[in-house]
This record gives structure tokens, C-alpha cells and sequence, in this order.
């Protein structure tokens, strides 16, 4: 057990972990605040937490390599900051936020089906013209019977997927290596 807990002991892993800790906390906090403002917290305008992950990405790989990496930074450094950080955020928001709707609010993923089904059937033209009647029916079947289960696995997959270009980018930018070895 002690080598298990020294392993997430050391400095690539223990800080991308409290930050993503430190983000999902701070995402759910924008969960509530458009929950408390009346906006459907489960909308499109919840996709903008991801600016939270960015900045605290930033923040972090910034952090390592100051402190950690004096002032050096390996790409496979950032990337694994990057990934560990917003996989574990994106978990910590996806349970949250699971947690809330259904054991505080249940409305709120009710009015999510609600959103959802309203959705489906404004685009339900252009659906079935490109991919057909049955598409749009398999897709009706899978927003009446949504469980609010699915939010977890929604969050990781869109969290993961937003992830990818800036994680790179925010890993380019802060890579800095001693080239002095190669002289």
C-alpha cells in the first residue's frame, strides 16, 4: 500500500490531481451558480466550464515548470499535466453534478429531457433527410429513456474531446529543455 501512495506521491501526478480536484470543484460551482440564476444548468451554456479547465491548466504546467521542473518542461510533461488534470476534473464534475440532480434536484434532469427532446425535434428535418426516419427514431428512444447515469460517461467523453488541441498547445508553449547537452 505505501508504494502505491508514494507512486501517486510524486510531482507528475500529485499536481495535476489537486488541480483537477481544484477544477472540478470550481466547475460544479458554475453548475450551481447557473442553477441559482435560473439558467438550465444541463445546457448548451455549461460547454463554457471548460474555460475553467484551460485556465487552470495553464496555471499548473506553468507551476511545474517553474518549481518542480526549474524552469524546464518536457512536452510528455505537459501532455500528462494536461490529460491527468482534465480526465480527473471532468470525473469529479460528472459525479458532482450526478450526485446533485439526483439526490437535490431531480427537476433539473428532467427539464434536460425536456431541452433534449425539444431540441430533436426542431432539427427532426434535417435528421431524417440526411440519415433517415429510423435514425431520428433511434434517437427519440435514447432521450425518453436517458438516465441521469449518462452525464457521467457525457462529461468525460466531451471534456476529453475538448481537450485534445489545447492540452497540446498549452504543452508547446511551456516546453523548454536544456539544449546545452547537445553542444
Amino acid at each position: 500500500m505505501k508504494s502505491i501512495l508514494n507512486y501517486f506521491g510524486h510531482p507528475l501526478l500529485k499536481i495535476p490531481l489537486l488541480a483537477g480536484l481544484l477544477t472540478g470543484v470550481l466547475c460544479f460551482l458554475y453548475f450551481l451558480a447557473l442553477y441559482a440564476i435560473g439558467v438550465p444548468p444541463l445546457g448548451n451554456i455549461r460547454v463554457l466550464d471548460f474555460g475553467i479547465h484551460i485556465i487552470v491548466m495553464i496555471a499548473t504546467v506553468w507551476y511545474y515548470r517553474k518549481y518542480i521542473g526549474h524552469g524546464r518542461l518536457h512536452l510528455w510533461e505537459g501532455l500528462t499535466i494536461g490529460y491527468v488534470l482534465n480526465t480527473v476534473a471532468a470525473l469529479v464534475t460528472g459525479w458532482l453534478i450526478y450526485l446533485f440532480v439526483t439526490q437535490v434536484d431531480t427537476g433539473v434532469f428532467a427539464e434536460y429531457i425536456v431541452n433534449s427532446k425539444k431540441l430533436l425535434l426542431d432539427g427532426k428535418k434535417q435528421l431524417t433527410d440526411q440519415f433517415g426516419p429510423e435514425t431520428f427514431a433511434e434517437q427519440w428512444n435514447k432521450v425518453i429513456t436517458m438516465q441521469p447515469s449518462v452525464l457521467l460517461p457525457d462529461e468525460l467523453t466531451k471534456k476529453t474531446a475538448l481537450a485534445v488541441l489545447p492540452v497540446l498547445i498549452i504543452s508547446l508553449i511551456f516546453r523548454k529543455q536544456d539544449y546545452s547537452v547537445l553542444q
